[in-house]
């Protein structure tokens, strides 16, 4: 498998395109892909959900074009499409508005400027069907890039290529751990193998968290929970580090000698994410849970729940145990996060592997708006454990709002 093809979605860079029905939204993805990806068709509409198509786009690198519905769509099931392509804004980095260059913009592209806007995104301005328009000149909006192309004659696509290359979206891309190594530093993963592992392979975090250490050129060595002991007592000098697997983080604990430092996936990947801060302050509403309170547990992905389940399952449990409460607790998985949280007193999330950056600040925005705590399975799990203070201490200025 090339790398290309090995670049997780939620690590490459997100480019929406965005415009009304017919603005020939399609026909560019499809000219920038190379490939028929989205259905083209004279009848407006065509595209009801969200289209998404990897490629490489260099020097941007790895992104992820995502064809949207129409924002100017009618009816009942029109605005339902229309929340559906704002909702892309969501996990958008660059966003490219599509216009019909005979038509201009109306209020519907004005309207959506305001949300871009708002957001402080990059966007490009298309003039699409330009070879159509009769005009040589159009209109230009101060600070934002336009370009005129053509999606049946290709005129103007690889210019819009290399203007979406040069633009720089804002992404804080920190490591998931690599800061924080050495060159010759052994870090131990420890990565339980139960019914809940996907068969014949590691998941997402652990296999971003290895390939991270080897650009750090430290070495990742890894063993399963139960054989932690041995592993470290086989080793001449101490790890720098042991990570561990959220739901093994007691028994790693109790295992770690207390001069190694210990944290987790899920704590590295909020981290990454740029939301480790907000979690870590979230957490702290536990102590103020009452019975009858509603928590939200939210996932990024979406799998086949086994029966000891770590959302659906080992989460409620422990919050039950941890708290004394009669609390009731909700689901939400992929894609789904609700806008009104207003009900909740307690948001715990996943550490959000499959959603990028942009849509996990989004997420910690909105709470954070809304005034509902939201934390994550890692810091969640090490609090109620009474270890979080040890598996932070990687971070010392955060560890220090425990206090």
């Amino acid at each position: 498998m090339s790398s290309l093809n090995a670049t997780p979605a939620s690590e490459r860079v997100h480019i929406g395109i965005f415009g009304k029905r017919n603005a020939g939204k399609s026909s560019l993805i499809n000219a920038l892909t190379g490939q028929d990806l989205a259905i083209v068709s004279p009848v407006r509409g065509t595209t009801t959900d969200p289209v998404y198509k990897a490629m490489e786009l260099l020097p941007l690198g790895p992104v992820m074009f995502i064809d949207t519905p129409g924002i100017d769509d009618e009816g009942e099931l029109g605005a339902q499409r229309v929340q559906k392509a704002y909702q892309v804004l969501q996990k958008t980095d660059i966003v490219v508005l599509v216009v019909d260059a005979a038509s201009g913009l109306g209020q519907e592209e004005e309207k959506f400027l305001a949300q871009v806007r708002a957001r402080k995104l990059p966007v490009v301005l298309v003039y699409n069907k330009s070879d159509l328009a009769g005009a040589s000149t159009l209109p230009q909006l101060p600070g934002v890039v336009s370009c005129q192309v053509s999606s049946t004659t290709k005129n103007g696509i690889h210019a819009l290529k290399e203007t979406l290359a040069r633009l720089q979206p804002q992404t804080q891309a920190v490591p998931i751990v690599a800061d924080l190594l050495h060159p010759g530093d052994m870090v131990v993963l420890v990565v339980p193998v139960d019914s809940a592992a996907p068969k014949g392979r590691l998941i997402l975090p652990q296999q971003q968290t290895i390939r991270d250490i080897l650009d750090a050129g430290a070495h990742a060595l890894v063993t399963k929970e139960d054989s932690l002991r041995q592993t470290l007592a086989a080793l001449k000098t101490p790890p720098q580090l042991v990570i561990t697997d959220s739901q093994a983080f007691k028994k790693v604990n109790a295992d770690t000698p207390a001069d190694i430092t210990l944290t987790s996936f899920s704590i590295l990947m909020a981290r990454h994410k740029g939301n480790l801060a907000g979690a870590i302050a979230g957490v702290l509403a536990f102590k103020k849970l009452h019975d009858g309170d509603k928590v939200l547990i939210s996932e990024g992905c979406t799998h086949h729940r086994q029966c000891d389940d770590i959302g659906t399952v080992k989460m409620p449990g422990w919050v039950t145990s941890f708290t004394g409460k009669k609390l009731q607790f909700a689901w939400t998985s992929g894609g789904e996060f609700p806008a009104d949280l207003r009900s909740y007193k307690l948001i715990i999330h996943c550490g959000g592997c499959m959603l990028n950056e942009k849509e996990m600040q989004h997420r910690y925005r909105e709470a954070a708006a809304q005034q509902i705590p939201m934390t994550n399975y890692g810091l969640a799990i090490a609090y109620m454990h009474g270890i979080l203070k040890r598996s932070l201490s990687i971070f010392p200025e955060l560890a220090a709002q425990l206090d």
